[in-house]
């Protein structure tokens, strides 16, 4: 490659749990390749994706605003996104880039890409398994071999979807982290699993018949994380071989976490509890960034982009809502983010506050888990968030309402736009506002894999 100017590959993740990285101490070791890029660059500890799922999470990742500033907050986002705000690949490309998206066809978020690719990351192939990671690299290799070989630099961005159900990664990581009977008659640990109508049929679809076991399901998951981590090393060794790593800017993070066997919420990502909004971030580019460093403030995903230009040094002219991340590692001052506000528009419509030690969650609608409309969680006495305290705690749940209202009036001023999660009113597409529970989980129902798929895709 002929220019001066250095290249970008941002791993945009789906539904990779910050806590299930070895990089991240997780007991099992799911991430040995990340952990080494993580070695030789900045890894983030405490980084969040605060609005749930994917639509306006990688649309903020994309454009470095908050979802009030990209007007993006459901995940079935009606039209394209808005043309007041810029992508990342439209930035780059205006200023020589080559640009290219695999695996992220159809989604509004993914706007102004040259080159759009897709691979085989959902249904299972006739082993019954799922290698997704491999089928990327069928592609991405190649198209890494192109962009390699042009005078230009070049944007890669590349979703890898093995940590999004269905969780089927192939031998022998099905078993790497499971040794148990996962079809004892004994354990009826998915009996509630099967039992919730929602995603019965979804999960039925893909979860082996006769699995009785929940921990053989998150082994599937860990698993699944392994074998995606064992592919990208490939595209890590090829980059080396091309000689090309001295000159590429590695950013490696997720849209949003995963709910395993944890609050109701089986096997996706939807509910804010922090199993979903906690996600990785870890930037690498030699010569740059420290190496082995690791960062202790708290970071959003919204700060990406920014971060990102100012480490190509492309200047972009736009206000970000979110703040650049390499001052910080220059040593200069930044502003400490310590609550911010958080969304979910996924299953449930619901919006709250998060604070180091309180998480405040509110539902807009009757929500099909039959929750209660309002959820405080002390998150240093109880960081799994089991033990609903807001009927023992109405001054907190005042307090943090009156911040997440007062948030949301500022932030309505500064856009001059109503908050999205307040006008997505037909966000689930059944053309009402949920009076009930019971309403809700008769109304919203998953199916196939391949309605899942096509919920992202817009179809």
């Amino acid at each position: 490659m002929a220019s001066n100017k250095s290249n970008i590959i941002v791993f945009g993740i789906d539904s990779l749990r910050r806590d299930h990285m070895s990089s991240y101490g997780y007991s099992r070791l799911t991430t040995p390749h990340l952990d080494k890029i993580a070695s030789e660059g900045v890894l983030f500890e405490q980084h969040f994706s605060p609005s749930i799922p994917t639509t306006p999470a990688y649309a903020s990742m994309l454009t470095g605003m908050d979802t009030f500033g990209t007007d993006v907050v459901a995940l079935r986002h009606k039209g394209p996104l808005g043309a007041h705000v810029r992508t990342l690949p439209e930035v780059l490309r205006d200023n020589g880039y080559n640009t290219t998206c695999i695996g992220f066809t159809g989604n509004p978020s993914s706007r102004g890409f040259d080159t759009y690719l897709n691979y085989e990351s959902w249904l299972p192939d006739d082993t019954g398994r799922s290698p997704k990671a491999h089928k990327l690299n069928e592609v991405a290799i190649p198209e890494l071999e192109r962009l390699a070989a042009d005078d230009k630099p070049f944007f890669l961005f590349l979703r890898h979807m093995d940590p999004h159900s269905p969780y089927l990664p192939p031998q022998p990581y099905e078993r790497a982290f499971y040794g148990s009977d996962e079809k004892d008659p004994d354990n009826r640990g998915m009996e509630p699993v099967y039992d919730f109508k929602p995603f019965a049929d979804f999960l039925k679809s893909w979860i082996p018949e006769g699995v009785t076991d929940p921990d053989y399901v998150s082994a599937q998951y860990d698993g699944a994380v392994a074998y995606m981590d064992a592919c990208i090393q490939r595209l890590f060794a090829k980059l080396e071989a091309l000689g090309l790593t001295e000159e590429t800017l590695i950013v490696i993070t997720s849209d949003h976490g995963e709910t395993l066997y944890e609050h109701d919420c089986y096997f996706d990502h939807h509910g804010l509890y922090d199993c979903t909004l906690v996600v990785p971030l870890i930037i690498k580019f030699p010569g740059v960034v420290p190496a082995g460093k690791r960062v202790a403030d708290v970071s959003l995903i919204h700060d990406i982009m920014p971060t990102v230009l100012d480490l190509l040094g492309v200047e972009s002219g736009i206000e970000f809502d979110g703040q650049n991340l390499a001052r910080g590692l220059r040593g200069e001052a930044t502003d400490k983010i310590s609550e911010f506000y958080i969304t979910e528009c996924t299953w449930m419509r619901k919006h709250g506050w998060r604070t180091p030690e309180w998480k405040l969650i509110r539902a807009l609608e009757p929500d099909f888990h039959f929750k209660p409309e309002v959820e405080l969680y002390n998150l240093i006495r109880d960081p799994g968030e089991n033990v609903n305290v807001a009927e023992q705690e109405p001054e907190v749940v005042a307090l943090l309402e009156k911040r997440m209202l007062d948030y949301i009036a500022k932030r309505e001023g500064q856009t001059q736009r109503q908050n999205p999660i307040y006008t997505n009113l037909n966000w689930h597409g059944k053309g009402k506002t949920f009076a009930s529970s019971q309403e809700a989980y008769d109304a919203m129902h998953i199916g196939s894999i391949g309605n899942a798929r096509s919920l992202q895709e817009k179809k």
